[in-house]
Formats: C-alpha cells, sequence, structure tokens
C-alpha cells in the first residue's frame, strides 16, 4: 500500500472512549469535500471544510491532495482539530484536494478504514471519499480479482477496485459503466492526478453541492461549508449524476436515469447543520415548520417550551411560536464533549446524561414544561432528561418530539440500531410515554413532517419512519460483516468474505 503520511502500526495507547452521554445512536456516514485551485491553498480550504463538516462523523478524519504526479495523505482517528496541525497542512501540496470525516456504518473504527481511500495501483491513482452505505458491498467483494488485496473493512476501497476493475479509458468512464453495480447510497468525490470527479448514486439519499471560490471549484457535503471557507453556491448535484472538475471548470457527463429519487428525510431532522440548504430548503426553516406543525397536532398547556439542543432547537422555535407558550433555555449543553483518552470514574459514569446536559434549576422549579427533541431511539436518554427535570422540581413535563416515531433500521448511511433495538419498533407511543416517565408524550406525524419539509412526498426516503424502502434490503446486508480481524485483511478477497457469510 502507498505510504501516506500518518502511520498504520499498532498503538500501545489506551482505547479512545468516546463520552456519548446523550445516548443517540442516530450518526450519518461522513461528511466529504473537495476542491480544485491552482491558485490556493487547497489543503488548507479542506481542512475548514471539513471543520463545517465535524458534526457528519467524529470518528476520523482524512485529506488526500495531488500534485500532478503523486497522492499524498495525511489521516488519522478523532476529531479534524486533532489530526491536522500546521506542519501536516503545509505537507499537503497540490492543486486539487479531497477530504473526509468519519462515523463507521460498514466497517469498524480503525485507522485502515479512515478515508480517502487511496487504491494501491502500480501505473495510476485513484482516491475516495465517499457518504453512504453499499448494502451489497459483500457481493462485490467475493468478485474481485485475487491480486486486488483489501487494505480496510469498508465498503470505500471495496468501490474503488470495482471502479478501477470495469471498461473505460479515463476515470470517469469506468465510474461510468460501474455505476450501476453499486446498490445503496453514494455520494462520493474522487481524485485522481490530475482531476475530481463527484457523483451520487441516482436515488439521491445523501446530499452533494457544489460551489465556487475566486476561481476554484468545490464539492462538498452541505453548503454550510462553502460558507465556511466563502464560496458561492452553484447548484447540487443531481440524482445520478456524474461531475468532473478539472483546468476546464466543471462539466457533466450526464445523469444515469434516476427510477426514484428518495433524499433521506432524516437529513432534516436532525443530521444537517440549521444553516444547511437542500432542495431549496433551509434545514433550520424546516425544522421550525416542524415544531409549529407539531404545535397544532399535539397542544399541551404548559408554562414554557424548551430544547433538547442543538437539534431540538429550531423546532421548540417553531412550537413556542404555534402554540403562543414562551421559548426558554433549561437545559445547558456541555458542547465540548467529545472524544477523549480518558476513561471517566464510575460516579461520574453514573451521572449519565448531566455530563452534557445541566439543567437551570431555579427555572425548572414549580413549571409545566415542553421539552422538543428530534427524535427517540432508545428512550434512555429522555427517560434521564424527564427524571433530572422532575428532580430539579418542575410541575409537568410533556415531551414533544418533531418526527415521526423511528420503528426501522436504515441502510443507507444512518448508523441505526436493529429494529430489536428501537424502542418505537415495540412500544405503543403510550407505553413510550410510561416508560421516559413523562406527563405525555406526542410526535410529528409523517405527513407533518413531510410538509415542513416541502419536498415532494414521492421524492423522499422515509424508511426509518415507515419500514418502506426503496430497495429491497430484506436480509442483504449485515451491518457487521467487514469486521475482521488484521490478519484476515492478507486474504484472497473471496476466501476472506466467505469466512463472515452465516
Amino acid at each position: 500500500m502507498r505510504k501516506n503520511s500518518f502511520s498504520a502500526k499498532k498503538s500501545t495507547r489506551p482505547e479512545r472512549v468516546f463520552l456519548k452521554p446523550s445516548g443517540n445512536p442516530l450518526r450519518d456516514k461522513c461528511g466529504i469535500f473537495g476542491i480544485y485551485g491552482k491558485e490556493v491553498d487547497v489543503a488548507r480550504i479542506s481542512f475548514f471544510g471539513l471543520y463545517s463538516l465535524q458534526h457528519r462523523g467524529q470518528e476520523g478524519a482524512g485529506i488526500t491532495v495531488t500534485d500532478g504526479k503523486k497522492l499524498k495523505s495525511v489521516k488519522g482517528l478523532g476529531l479534524v482539530s486533532s489530526v491536522f496541525d500546521e506542519e501536516k497542512i503545509n505537507s499537503l501540496k497540490g492543486f486539487a484536494s479531497i477530504g473526509h470525516t468519519r462515523y463507521s456504518t460498514t466497517g469498524g473504527n480503525k485507522l485502515c478504514n479512515v478515508q480517502p481511500v487511496v487504491l494501491n495501483l502500480k501505473d495510476d491513482v485513484f482516491a475516495l471519499a465517499h457518504n453512504g452505505n453499499i448494502i451489497n458491498a459483500m457481493d462485490l467483494a467475493k468478485t474481485l480479482p485475487s491480486q486486488d488485496k483489501l487494505s480496510s473493512t469498508s465498503d470505500t476501497e471495496i468501490m474503488g477496485w470495482i471502479i478501477k476493475n470495469s471498461k473505460g479509458k479515463s476515470w470517469e468512464e469506468k465510474v461510468f459503466t460501474s455505476f450501476s453495480q453499486f446498490q445503496g447510497a453514494f455520494s462520493i468525490i474522487a481524485l485522481t492526478k490530475n482531476k475530481l470527479i463527484a457523483f451520487r448514486d441516482s436515488y439521491g439519499f445523501r446530499p452533494l453541492v457544489l460551489g465556487e471560490l475566486n476561481g476554484s471549484y468545490i464539492t462538498c457535503s452541505e453548503t454550510c461549508a462553502l460558507d465556511t471557507v466563502g464560496a458561492k453556491f452553484i447548484r447540487e448535484v443531481a440524482p445520478g449524476e456524474i461531475i468532473v472538475i478539472d483546468e476546464k471548470g466543471i462539466h457533466s457527463l450526464g445523469k444515469v436515469r434516476s427510477i426514484k429519487k428518495s433524499f433521506c428525510l432524516f437529513e432534516y431532522v436532525y443530521l444537517a447543520r440549521p444553516d444547511s440548504i437542500f432542495n431549496k430548503q433551509l434545514v433550520h426553516q424546516v425544522r421550525q415548520r416542524s415544531g409549529e406543525i407539531l404545535a397544532h397536532e399535539s397542544p399541551v398547556g404548559a408554562d414554557m417550551v424548551v430544547a433538547v439542543p442543538d437539534s431540538g432547537t429550531s423546532a421548540a422555535i417553531g412550537y413556542s411560536k404555534a402554540s403562543g407558550i414562551p421559548y426558554g433555555e433549561v437545559l445547558i449543553k456541555n458542547r465540548y464533549i467529545g472524544r477523549t483518552f480518558i476513561q471517566p470514574e464510575q460516579h461520574i459514569r453514573d451521572m449519565g446524561v448531566r455530563i452534557k446536559f445541566n439543567p437551570l434549576k431555579e427555572i425548572v422549579k414549580g413549571k409545566r414544561i415542553i421539552i422538543v427533541d428530534d427524535s427517540i431511539v432508545r428512550g434512555t436518554t429522555m427517560k434521564k432528561i424527564v427524571k433530572m427535570l422532575k428532580n430539579c422540581g418542575a410541575k409537568k413535563v410533556h415531551i414533544r418530539v418533531c418526527s415521526p416515531p423511528v420503528t426501522d433500521p436504515c441502510y443507507f448511511g444512518i448508523d441505526t440500531p436493529d429494529k430489536k433495538k428501537l424502542i418505537a419498533s415495540k412500544m405503543t407511543v403510550k407505553e413510550i410515554e410510561k416508560f421516559i416517565g413523562a406527563d405525555s408524550l406526542a410526535y410529528l406525524s409523517l405527513n407533518g413532517l413531510k410538509k415542513a419539509s416541502r419536498v415532494k412526498s414521492d421524492e423522499l426516503c422515509t424508511s426509518c419512519f415507515d419500514g418502506k424502502y426503496p430497495m429491497p434490503v430484506a436480509g442483504g446486508f449485515r451491518k457487521d460483516v467487514f469486521e475482521s480481524e488484521d490478519t484476515n485483511l492478507r486474504m484472497n478477497p473471496n476466501q476472506r468474505i466467505s469466512k463472515f457469510v452465516d
């Protein structure tokens, strides 16, 4: 494998512990960022682009650049700010760059899985940064020739080798001819010696946008990253579209026919930053409208509307506006919770949700409170919040959720638990209400959420809410299938994969 400027040697340090007192397992797989520009510091701009996409993945980060002759990478586990420093950024010289922030779905949290993935080729170079999830990756791996040795346990590298082995004189032609083999969600930015290639699955599950910065061109997951680096938004990459960015500028190779557009509705609920725009809709305004609709669907008398920060804030503002009940802050969030090598003492772990949220006791006491949150997944975090507020003297605690019950797992890039771990798949709303100890509980209807999004109903993926997947998934995918020991990585792909098949 190409030697990058990171070491794959086994660390002797303690395993990283990620404090997740919120207990919310809904995480998007990745954020991706790419830039082509001869007169700018592409690595530095990529760093700040990734910094603004940190919410999409906190397990690892990487940047790969080209100088026209070779690719060079810096990758590491942890947050963007801990992986990169001035020395590493200055070592990445070139005119085009792709970057990645990772949260693992397929493939574990290991250094070998940190992206961008760089293929080990004798005659050429090719790198990929991927947001999404390929549900037929195991089957594709079985088709790889024996000489194609996998160096990671992620679906992204498999995609890279499939593209490399496909017909075509150029990389973009290979992307086009391989397109139909990939089942699932993929928004990808690829890097060759002299160009960027951006492409998005024909369903359009995950976002991908284009921007311009003083003659340089950018493609990335969200418009908030364009804002951060001072770039102007051009447009979204269309579902099924293949874009090439090189010294001639941006040009589209065309689109693979879209059978059914299926933009992830949960992007609006939780995953995206509120200042991003998808489908011409500002995420903050979608969330605010969802809170307004929820107030009309499920009114209740109270003294104050509060949010579970930060993803519930916009909806709480909308609920307050529609209901006429004042909005206020009750839960103060520690926004510096992140990765740490330090294992907390038992009594600190026992405090659970207090590591992340601390209530304003003087304001809570004697009040009837409506708490607005984006979703309830397992229910354990909300149960702790309700108990905490009642212990602080809250008279009533009503829960309002600005999305429908999450009843089914996602196979398209969100790391939801198995169905049996989703509380709404095994309990009624009344049973959940009793479990979390709330005085009342109500969810936004699916029709209400669709209305808030202002996207055509038949162009949204709602599978986590209704189990209606836009493509067959039953029995065809295991998220842990690529979890292997390092020794297995040296096997022939057919041998390696067969070890994991039941």
